[in-house]
């Protein structure tokens, strides 16, 4: 007969977290096992000439005087002769205890995204990965056990997708692989992650950058960019005024939708972005041209918003507002791709070095020994390189 342990009080089993199995005392053999979140009831019994682990449910559903008087119940039947288990009945018992600690990805994922939306900067990427997931993951993944995912769930998730949606399926690639790497630390599984790519799904299915299409944003040519300004300031309303800031400046559309009069230093010539309005994330300067400048200057400061560029309701204008003045004025291009003009005509009407114009995009350096040894932000060289941008359409 198991030995009885020192009887803890229901107290001290809620006090209960660390892994493994804990003798509760009360009844030989009973034991809360505890992984990770999970903590269930165990009661270890010598049924014939073998030990058994018969699971009596999970905790704290089960409570601690519920459990002892099931393991009192379960001894009394093995005394009279009552508790016989086949085979079967064995085997269904360990699947029942390995349930009873078993996680689905559909509930990693949760676990998963709520422990790391910390990290993200807004709530619009922790939906683009519930949806990817839900849409392309779950509903070859969802109901499984993570430990029991392996290359062929994941080829049957990613196949359908791999060679007609390849960015967003590399994307889901990556994301079921960062959750199955957080369920292997959490002790849900162990081994290898199917879902990585290098020495692994790289053998079975085909590189992206062998059928990606890699799709440009429409930009206009360096030659159009003068009349195309000319037109452009000829346009009334609060949307032609921040699409001519974007080219100004070479900013992000949405960098400029957002912008407030308190990030700017009109005295300085200084516009600071905040990093948390960054795709980076990283506070970026940009040193305004004289005919950015002005642009500021005649802009009207209303009282009831701080928005440079506030729409009819005092709202952020959307990104359509700045194509659609794109539009009615018969441009074939879109307003991120002034950014690619802006790139053009530095690096080939200009001597201005490529990291300069770089650093004006705000891009992120690849390198990370040349990002850290990059330590100031080349405002007052980058000033002169804007003024020589707007000056060739200032007039």
């Amino acid at each position: 007969m198991p030995k009885i342990a020192k009887q803890l009080s229901e107290r001290s089993v809620a006090s209960l977290k660390t892994d493994g199995r804990h003798a509760v005392g009360g009844v030989p053999g009973l034991h809360l096992r505890v992984l990770g979140d999970h903590r269930g009831w165990v009661l270890r019994v010598l049924a014939g000439n073998k030990r058994r682990d018969i699971g009596l449910g999970a905790y704290p559903e089960v409570g601690l005087a519920d459990a002892r008087a099931k393991a009192r119940k379960i001894h009394d039947d093995l005394n009279k002769g009552l508790l016989r288990p086949t085979p079967k009945q064995q085997k269904l018992e360990a699947l029942a205890i390995q349930s009873a600690t078993e996680r689905t990805f559909g509930w990693c994922t949760e676990e998963f995204l709520r422990a790391k939306s910390a990290e993200w900067s807004n709530a619009k990427h922790r939906q683009q990965w519930k949806n990817t997931l839900e849409t392309y993951a779950a509903p070859y993944l969802g109901n499984l056990a993570v430990s029991t995912i392996d290359v062929p769930h994941m080829l049957a998730c990613l196949e359908p997708i791999w060679q007609t949606k390849n960015e967003t399926a590399n994307r889901v690639r990556g994301r079921i692989e960062s959750i199955l790497d957080w369920a292997t630390v959490r002790k849900y599984r162990t081994g290898e992650n199917p879902a990585r790519w290098k020495g692994h799904l790289d053998k079975v299915l085909p590189a992206p950058s062998k059928i990606q299409k890699v799709e440009h944003h429409r930009a206009l040519p360096i030659d159009a960019i003068k009349s195309f300004m000319k037109d452009l300031r000829q346009r009334p309303g609060m949307a032609a005024r921040a699409l001519e800031f974007v080219v100004l400046t070479a900013a992000r559309s949405g960098e400029v939708r957002g912008a407030t009069w308190p990030e700017f230093d009109l005295q300085a010539k200084i516009w600071t972005i905040p990093g948390e309005r960054m795709k980076a994330g990283n506070e970026h300067r940009v040193p305004l041209s004289s005919d950015a400048l002005r642009l500021l200057q005649q802009l009207p400061r209303l009282a009831e918003t701080d928005l440079l560029f506030p729409g009819s309701k005092l709202q952020v204008l959307s990104d359509m507002s700045l194509t659609a003045v794109m539009r009615r004025m018969k441009v074939d291009a879109v307003p991120h791709g002034f950014r690619s003009t802006f790139r053009d005509w530095a690096s080939e009407r200009t001597n201005y070095p490529r990291d300069l114009a770089e650093q004006a995009l705000a891009h992120t350096l690849q390198s990370k020994v040349e990002a850290a040894y990059r330590r100031g932000d080349a405002l007052e060289k980058r000033r002169v390189m804007m003024e020589d941008w707007a000056g060739q359409f200032s007039s």
